[in-house]
């Protein structure tokens, strides 16, 4: 029989390569940020709080809090997640609700405003190749400007190898806002990367920049041979539609599969389109909003031109639109098929009834807790999770109200 102690020498033999792979990489990691003050901490004595909608009462809990901007997570086969903080750290949100101290072998980022660790995706066949893909803002040389950038590596551990590049956005024009992002994955395996014009308004329409362009690439980063600029002398083979301001949340319908992204306006004008090859969305040159000193947008000659597509939806008034889930009806079935959509300025979430494609119905939830909605994901066991973008970020679970606590 064989005893504890050989057990756990054996476990340790095992396991410390990793250990010290782990520390050499945060050893010599120049691009990781700071610590934060307090580390991000499991809320274990929080209380559900009960609401409403107009289709169901449920009840939200706080599940984390600390987390510097959280930006985006992603769920683990073993019950936990990945989580972005947009200060430059990946962590892993354990299944019993404990975090982690950050992964290690992250690149250097541009963080700074908007900018800095943006999404993060499992690969669709994470099972067997461990790739964690994420986007984020990559310096120029100077390190005075960055563009949105999306690599990969294989999740060891705390730890993630084999980090590389797969994507660049030229040039790099951002000074710290209008970098998007969000990353989703097609039925057919592409990589779709939403992202922002870098606050270039006119960088949107040119096809030899990548500004405000929504991009379709391979996981590896190689380009599809049906993209549909691949041909087109002078044109980004990566790009599928382009005219976009700052697409900040993206997500397959579950019908269609066909991709839907929300985009901000500026002063008014926020968008929810469904991006077709080849198509272009208008900005600077056609917008529902107006310039944030209340003129119109310099360029812009209304709300159509020739040639531009109008918004499949539209909100002349900003909720300031992130991440976006359609939801499957696992724990709520009253809600099944609903599109749910962070609000950042609005500080909401916004949950939209659909009758095919066509947006029927809007209601507004949790906006009494006034906090900033920056990402809404569907969980394994039908619960949907909430990050909020705040100093003291939180992640909320919202789950069906129970009889008695």
């Amino acid at each position: 029989m064989t005893s504890r102690s050989t057990v756990d020498s054996r476990l340790l033999r095992k396991r410390l390569p990793l250990v010290l792979l782990s520390m050499a990489l945060a050893a010599c990691d120049p691009g990781a940020p700071p610590p934060p003050t307090e580390p991000p901490r499991m809320v274990d004595d929080a209380k559900p709080q009960r609401a409403a909608s107009e289709k169901v009462e449920f009840e939200v809990v706080e599940r984390v809090a600390g987390l510097e901007h959280p930006w985006a997570l992603a769920f683990l086969p073993d019950g936990g997640m990945l989580v972005t903080e947009r200060a430059g750290r990946l962590r892993r949100i354990n299944a019993d609700g404990s975090v982690s101290a950050p992964i290690v072998g992250l690149p250097e980022m541009f963080v700074d405003g908007q900018a800095g660790l943006l999404d993060v995706v499992l690969s669709p066949t994470f099972a067997d190749d461990k790739w964690v893909y994420f986007s984020f803002a990559e310096p120029n040389l100077r390190g005075n400007k960055a563009g949105t950038a999306v690599a990969r590596g294989r999740l060891e551990g705390d730890a993630l190898l084999n980090v590389e590049v797969i994507y660049r956005q030229e040039p790099k024009l951002s000074s710290g806002s209008h970098v998007g992002s969000r990353l989703v994955f097609d039925d057919a395996g592409h990589l779709f990367v939403t992202q922002g014009e870098n606050r270039v308004a006119e960088a949107a329409q040119p096809l030899d920049k990548l500004q405000g362009k929504l991009v379709r690439i391979w996981p590896d980063g190689r380009i599809p041979d049906d993209n549909p600029f691949v041909k087109r002398a002078g044109a980004r083979p990566e790009i599928w539609s382009y005219g976009h301001r700052n697409m900040q949340g993206a997500a397959l319908h579950p019908v269609t599969r066909r991709l839907w992204t929300s985009e901000h306006g500026p002063m008014g004008g926020d968008e929810l389109n469904i991006p077709q090859a080849g198509r272009n969305y208008g900005w600077p040159v056609v917008t529902f909003g107006k310039d944030y000193s209340g003129l119109p947008v310099s360029g812009s000659v209304g709300r159509t031109a020739p040639g531009m597509e109008t918004p499949h939806h539209v909100w002349e008034v900003s909720p300031a639109l992130s991440g976006m889930l359609f939801y499957s009806g696992k724990a709520f079935p009253e809600w099944k098929g609903n599109l749910f959509i962070g609000a950042l300025a609005k500080s909401a979430l916004i949950r939209l009834e659909l009758d095919g494609d066509r947006i029927v119905h809007e209601e507004r939830l949790l906006t009494d807790r006034a906090e900033r909605i920056r990402d809404v994901r569907e969980g394994p066991d039908g619960a949907i999770y909430v990050l909020t973008d705040e100093e003291n970020g939180k992640l909320l679970r919202i789950q069906p109200r129970q009889a008695d606590h």
